[in-house]
């Protein structure tokens, strides 16, 4: 590596989570805050979670009820 034209590395920098969980990885910045991380999200941990707003969700799964019935 070429002198003086990296970023510091910091071997045990810390990654905190919106839910809580903290990780220590290395990076270029000390500390990250995250609002979703392998702990929280759905894919995951097989929870679903949705925010619907104005019944979007209803009208998706709406429209794939009448399809699924169609075939």
């Amino acid at each position: 590596m070429k002198k003086d034209i990296h970023p510091a590395y910091y071997p045990n920098a810390t990654i905190q989570c919106a839910c809580g969980k903290t990780y220590h990885v290395g990076s270029a910045k000390k500390e990250t805050e995250v609002e979703i991380c392998a702990s929280c999200h759905p894919f995951y941990t097989g929870k679903e979670k949705l925010i619907d707003t104005a019944g979007r969700v209803e009208k998706f799964r709406a429209k794939q009820k009448r399809v699924s019935v169609k075939k």
